[in-house]
């Protein structure tokens, strides 16, 4: 049984992976902590909102560029010609459209500092983000493409050494500027992400020669609108949904209280990052080269019967040890996270199995029933949120997360209930 999962490889790519989880993880305590100490539940809601403003941002200037690249990628990888065709076309649309976007947040930094934080002090972390969008694009392009090509020990090392970098450099800006220094790193990011990335795939360039003479858009227009018609829901939706819950918290109650929920979330994001960093490396280019219902129930079964039984097993073990966790990765201020965690984790079982189904519709650009569940989840738990914020604050928020979770799993069973009648 043993010898037999060694050699399963979605365990060999979550091992390889794990050594980047493991050091995300350890960098993602002590930079909590830090956070905890020097900013505190204000500061950690702040820091909320701004990623989530920039994860929108990324979204849009990326409009499904990983997805639909490893799935051209995988589906032409013996064609060097094709795939040139491919690199070109992609590259300049993305480099256009990211610049594009760039310049807009550049010239609304204090209207977009206005929203996010309610005041316009912040505008300059927000243009320096809008400056190196083009970056971060190219950063996820390049990253899509060694996906592909299955070069997963080179991803981890890049992830390892950006994390690092990163880490080191938010607590020195959050040492030196407080909220501005943290609000800084979170900008220049990806940035630092797109320098390492660089350094280690330079060697590499001659393979995928840019030019313009190549891009044919209107070729890859039917993949590129679907994947990128999905992205963009996802990818004004799903921030947005989280923005407005946050303000409405404040509103409520204080920026304080919004802290202890993107506690519980920055938690949550922990032990999340370890599959879905590892699903992403795996799931989405064997998806991609998937052909029948039969062999995706095949992929279907082997994730139920290793996956989520580990995740099962790693949740009870965080819970048992939520109290040390919570400790060392926050102050006392947020020892409230203790008594809500259960219920975000519960929602996040029920995420890591709808994942299962939701790589599929993704990469299969299933249109339609990925508007549904994109439409379903996120609309559920914004009015439930609402409504339950008043009576039980912050716990009400992971509460609508939880049943908005399980209601998104059992709609995926329902569409692919074909897979199970047999």
């Amino acid at each position: 049984m043993i010898q037999k999962l060694k050699k399963n490889p979605l365990i060999k790519v979550l091992s390889i992976n794990s050594i980047s989880v493991a050091v995300s993880f350890v960098l993602g305590v002590f930079s909590s902590k830090i956070i905890s100490v020097f900013l505190g539940t204000s500061g950690m809601a702040l820091t909320g909102s701004f990623r989530n403003f920039t994860a929108m941002l990324k979204s849009i200037a990326t409009l499904g560029v990983s997805n639909s690249v490893v799935k051209l990628f995988v589906e032409n990888k013996e064609n060097k010609e094709e795939l040139g065709t491919i690199y070109s076309t992609f590259f300049g649309f993305f480099l256009i459209l990211s610049s594009l976007l760039g310049i807009s947040v550049v010239l609304f930094a204090s209207q977009i500092s206005q929203f996010i934080f309610f005041k316009n002090a912040y505008y300059i972390p927000i243009q320096f983000f809008g400056l190196a969008l083009p970056m971060i694009v190219i950063n996820v392009f390049w990253t899509a493409i060694y996906n592909a090509f299955e070069k997963f020990r080179l991803i981890v090392i890049i992830q390892i050494s950006s994390n690092i970098l990163l880490f080191a450099i938010t607590a020195l800006l959050i040492w030196k500027e407080n909220l501005f220094g943290g609000l800084l790193a979170i900008a220049i990011g990806d940035l630092i992400s797109f320098g390492i990335t660089y350094f280690f795939i330079k060697k590499s360039f001659g393979y995928f020669k840019f030019s313009i003479k190549k891009m044919t858009v209107g070729k890859y227009f039917t993949v590129l609108k679907r994947f990128s018609l999905m992205a963009f829901l996802s990818a004004v939706i799903v921030p947005v949904t989280l923005i407005l819950i946050r303000n409405k918290i404040v509103a409520l109650y204080t920026t304080q209280e919004a802290g202890i929920w993107d506690g519980v979330n920055r938690l949550s994001s922990f032990y999340m990052m370890f599959f879905n960093a590892g699903l992403s490396l795996y799931y989405v280019p064997k998806l991609a080269s998937l052909t029948t219902d039969k062999e995706f129930k095949n992929e279907l079964k082997e994730y139920f019967k290793i996956l989520v039984p580990l995740f099962l097993i790693m949740l009870m073990f965080i819970f048992i040890l939520k109290d040390f966790i919570i400790e060392l990765a926050f102050t006392k201020e947020f020892h409230r996270i203790k008594s809500i965690l259960v219920w975000q984790m519960l929602g996040d079982f029920f995420r890591i199995m709808s994942l299962a189904f939701g790589f599929q519709i993704v990469i299969k650009s299933m249109m339609k029933r990925y508007f549904i569940i994109e439409i379903v989840f996120n609309a559920t738990f914004l009015i439930l949120s609402f409504l339950l914020l008043p009576q039980y604050s912050s716990q009400g928020v992971v509460q609508a997360y939880c049943i908005a979770s399980i209601l998104s799993f059992l709609i995926m069973i329902f569409m692919f209930r074909k897979l199970f009648r047999n």
